[in-house]
């Protein structure tokens, strides 16, 4: 309903199933509402018989021209994930998604050979730009998935039908949960069969060490880690020819200028700081919202809200300001760094570290864990295992054990309904 007030479109197209859930919406504003069928026109549908479809399988409809669109004319508008606000619709025109395709196209050696899942998505810059508009450009085949399933796709896997495979951190969780519940055997042909596969890429969230660890393990492939946003598609990944490091997002791709600033704007090169992004693949503004679209920009270049450190041109990043920031003591915490420790605890399956609004030190650092099943974890043995490896300040003071953590369709944790809901009597 937000994004229909929010686009104003004259029409929504949507499968013939799903009608019945869109006609309220559509009809009280005065949106048509069509079926991928109703498309379809008659000449369409006559343009090749079934007896010459039997006759000759190579026959094709006959293709008509393209319409002569300018790379500045709107192409897209994408809605932000909304897990720090409101969500916005992203404009982006046709140079600047064709920018995103070829330079991802040339960065991880896209080929017509290739086939991959389409499971992700297709509302998001991952699913759609990195998966489905980079194998359409470039003649791969895109084998589309209603939705996610472990089973299946390891199915495809092990008939040697994908050879790339890109996906959220949850997903490669989910896929070797399926896996270590397969017999022996099966296990082992299956792991074969993925070692086959000439790429694994992880976005849209960070991937925790300990799933980087076990994959490689699996497999003997290290996922190449990337990162992007709906506004910039993708800024950052890791280079094909080098060994991948835990934790780090890569350097710039072609076309991709960065740089970092301080709380005060000032660019800097030492130490954390915020990046900047400016570069062709860039949205050109937030719909209908002129404000937003002033404040997002300085000087030209977008300000992201990423925070990052920089070591001989690769970045890592520490987090979000105002969600992965945690300021407590006076002391700057990356709840992502905190949260990349804790995973490797034996009895954590998943977390996220936030920071809890506290009268005397501001924010005080808190987790919310899901546990393996039949550990039992409290705070204080967690604390003495992490003080091994985590300075005092960056400590959990406050423990939330959950069944799940509540994610949007990506696997981002929602940080803001995390904190809203922490217990006020956490351990």
């Amino acid at each position: 309903a937000h994004v229909l007030d929010d686009a104003e479109p004259c029409e929504l197209i949507c499968p013939a199933n799903e009608i019945h859930r869109l006609r309220d919406l559509c009809l009280i504003r005065s949106i048509r509402l069509s079926t991928l069928s109703d498309l379809i026109t008659v000449s369409d549908r006559e343009t090749v018989s079934d007896r010459e479809t039997v006759s000759n399988p190579h026959r094709h409809p006959t293709l008509r021209p393209l319409p002569s669109i300018a790379p500045t004319h709107p192409a897209l508008i994408l809605y932000t994930s909304g897990t720090t606000g409101r969500p916005k619709g992203v404009l982006h025109r046709h140079a600047s998604l064709d920018a995103q395709a070829r330079t991802l196209i040339d960065a991880w050696a896209w080929r017509s050979s290739d086939r991959i899942l389409g499971f992700l998505p297709l509302h998001h810059v991952h699913g759609l730009i990195n998966v489905l508009s980079c194998a359409l450009a470039s003649g791969a085949c895109w084998e589309a998935m209603q939705r996610f399933d472990g089973d299946r796709v390891w199915a495809r896997i092990g008939q040697r039908s994908v050879t790339v495979l890109m996906a959220v951190p949850t997903i490669y969780h989910k896929l070797l949960e399926c896996w270590r519940q397969y017999p022996p055997r099966r296990r082992r042909n299956l792991a074969d069969a993925a070692r086959e596969l000439r790429l694994f890429v992880s976005g849209s969230a960070a991937l925790p060490v300990p799933l980087f660890e076990a994959w490689s393990e699996l497999c003997g492939h290290q996922i190449l880690e990337r990162y992007g946003m709906t506004e910039i598609g993708m800024a950052l990944a890791q280079p094909l020819d080098e060994p991948k490091q835990p934790g780090w997002v890569g350097r710039p791709l072609p076309g991709v200028e960065i740089r970092r600033v301080d709380e005060e704007g000032d660019v800097i090169t030492d130490g954390p700081g915020v990046l900047q992004i400016r570069g062709p693949h860039l949205f050109s503004e937030y719909w209908r919202r002129d404000e937003a679209t002033r404040e997002a920009f300085v000087d030209g270049w977008f300000h992201t809200g990423d925070v990052a450190i920089e070591d001989d041109g690769r970045y890592r990043l520490l987090g979000r300001v105002g969600t992965d920031i945690i300021k407590t003591g006076g002391e700057k915490v990356s709840a992502l760094e905190v949260e990349s420790i804790l995973l490797a605890h034996p009895d954590i399956r998943v977390c996220t570290v936030v920071g809890i609004p506290d009268a005397v030190w501001g924010e005080r650092v808190a987790t919310a864990v899901v546990l393996h099943s039949g550990s039992r974890l409290d705070l204080a043995s967690l604390r003495n295992w992490a003080r091994e490896h985590l300075a005092t300040e960056k400590l959990p003071t406050r423990l939330w054990k959950l069944e799940s953590l509540p994610t949007n369709s990506l696997g981002k944790v929602l940080k803001k309904e995390i904190v809203s809901r922490f217990p006020a009597n956490g351990a």
